[in-house]
């Protein structure tokens, strides 16, 4: 119980880092990330706010991913429900310093992609599922028999065309996320010693087996 609750601690940190260092790169005002770029034009079109833009594109994702076959887990659930919520938390409440001159933007939009980078690491490795983005990613790249980088660029490539015809912010700072992004949280994972390739997922059919073996057990 004891280890369940700090993965579940762990996660949750991780979730409210990734959304930190968005809401970083956000403010910096030198352009998005493609996903973020896609949740601030949903949100100009539609009225809503940008976490809630994030969650509901989250929500779809999620059915995609379970159509295609690939497992979710709590922390993809939560992925979905709580990164849109920390990131109007943070924006709403003007946490987060907004800069309009270019070197404290460039600062501002470096450091929130490491602050994304160890948010990232936080959650993964709660092992508890991945991200519904990356689920999505990781299922078209099985289904297809393509590289992550081709289907990784494919899916961003769609996503940022969409958010920037819809009013999403696009500019430098899009590129630098585009050339720099894998490389800062490849640096990261590598300074924390995190090899991601071993990680084991508890998944949602996991807890339902779990759950089935102690029922079973108590008969």
């Amino acid at each position: 119980m004891k280890k369940e609750i700090k993965r579940h601690i762990r996660l949750i940190l991780g979730l409210f880092i990734s959304a930190l260092g968005m809401v970083m790169t956000i403010n910096a005002n030198l352009g998005v990330a493609p996903w973020d770029a896609f949740h601030q034009g949903l949100a100009q079109v539609t009225g809503i706010t940008l976490g809630t833009a994030a969650i509901s594109s989250g929500f779809v994702i999620i059915i995609l991913d379970i159509i295609l076959g690939q497992p979710i887990g709590r922390g993809t659930i939560l992925n979905m429900l709580l990164i849109g919520t920390f990131i109007d938390i943070l924006m709403l409440n003007h946490l987060v310093p907004i800069f309009e001159n270019f070197l404290p933007s460039l600062i501002m939009l470096i450091l929130g992609m490491f602050v994304i980078g160890y948010g990232i690491y936080f959650y993964m490795s709660a092992e508890l599922g991945s991200g519904p983005r990356d689920g999505l990613m990781v299922i078209l790249t099985k289904r297809t028999g393509k590289s992550v980088r081709l289907i990784k660029g494919s899916i961003e490539v769609m996503v940022v065309t969409i958010g920037f015809i819809m009013g999403g912010q696009v500019g430098i700072g899009t590129v630098i996320f585009a050339i720099f992004g894998g490389i800062i949280l490849q640096y990261v994972l590598k300074l924390v010693k995190y090899d991601v390739s071993t990680a084991e997922h508890t998944y949602i059919k996991d807890d339902i087996n779990y759950i089935k073996d102690k029922i079973r057990g108590t008969n």
